[in-house]
């Protein structure tokens, strides 16, 4: 059983690898550069990336260190949106470096349903951030995608469903 509820033949633990120093530094380099290919073909700038705690956020560091590596002048800022708001303190959604106003590429480690990713681009947006665009490390190929898509926002796989098994579902 997945987080949304669904059910899926095939289960992906993203966070073996994305939590693993080796496995997060080649996420973080695929990452950063699926993110300057894309951001350069559509001429926009992105100021930062993010998504829904907690599957978003070791990809999202990753690709943000990977910028850095590769532009010491670079300024890609990385947050995290909470699934709800902290009830104390600041009460804040969205926590690390997000300002109203920021470009920003949506983060997400699987997709499936996309109910994840439009969360996070809805508290996003509720917040004042433009979304650019959204990379995810999986997209299981079951439908989440499309759903995105129709919403408006392109979503840039690092790795399909076919990727990994060779076979796809949609």
């Amino acid at each position: 059983m997945l987080a949304s509820g669904a059910a899926s033949d095939l289960y992906v633990d993203a966070k073996l690898t994305t939590q693993d120093p080796d496995g997060a530094l080649l996420v973080g380099r695929v990452g950063w550069a699926l993110l300057k290919r894309t951001a350069a073909a559509r001429a926009i700038t992105v100021e930062a990336v993010g998504g829904l705690t907690m599957g978003a956020d070791p990809i999202s560091l990753s690709i943000g260190i990977s910028s850095r590596l590769d532009d010491s002048e670079s300024t890609l800022q990385t947050f995290s949106v909470r699934k709800s708001a902290k009830a104390y303190g600041r009460t804040k959604l969205i926590e690390g470096n997000f300002s109203a106003g920021n470009t920003v590429v949506v983060i997400d480690d699987v997709v499936t349903t996309g109910g994840s990713t439009l969360q996070a681009i809805e508290a996003i947006e509720k917040e004042g951030g433009k979304i650019a665009f959204v990379i995810a490390l999986v997209d299981r190929e079951e439908g989440g995608r499309g759903k995105i898509e129709e919403r408006g926002y392109e979503v840039q796989p690092i790795f399909t469903r076919a990727d990994l098994l060779g076979c796809s579902t949609e």
